[in-house]
């Protein structure tokens, strides 16, 4: 079984191999008892929401760790992936703006995602 931040960076990295745009990592575990962390990133596309949904899903589930739920708006412009210690959040930029998350958590700690991103 991994670590939450062990499943963190897996699911970083799995959205960084498929070019998800601006990856936030929240820390919550102090703040809500929903998630030790929150990935939040932006898609470029609704097929690229779905690309990145089905990296992350592949990933955790060959780690020995599916979702245990998955959501989405219908237009297509959300999808959020519960792993239990970690929730993925997927949008459109339009969607991310109108949502803030990072807004919503601001009291969560932001983890530095670089040593997860491919060479950046």
């Amino acid at each position: 079984m991994l670590r939450p931040e062990q499943v963190a960076e897996k699911i970083v990295a799995a959205l960084d191999s498929k070019k998800a745009v601006d990856i936030k990592l929240l820390r919550t575990e102090k703040i809500t008892v929903l998630a030790d962390y929150f990935v939040i990133c932006t898609a470029t596309s609704v097929t690229h929401i779905k690309t990145l949904a089905e990296a992350a899903d592949k990933v955790m589930s060959e780690a020995g760790e599916p979702p245990l739920r998955r959501d989405g708006h219908r237009s297509g412009s959300w999808v959020l992936l519960d792993f239990g210690c970690v929730v993925l959040h997927l949008f459109l930029e339009e969607a991310r703006e109108f949502y803030a998350l990072e807004r919503l958590w601001s009291d969560a700690e932001e983890i530095d995602v670089s040593p997860a991103l491919g060479g950046k």
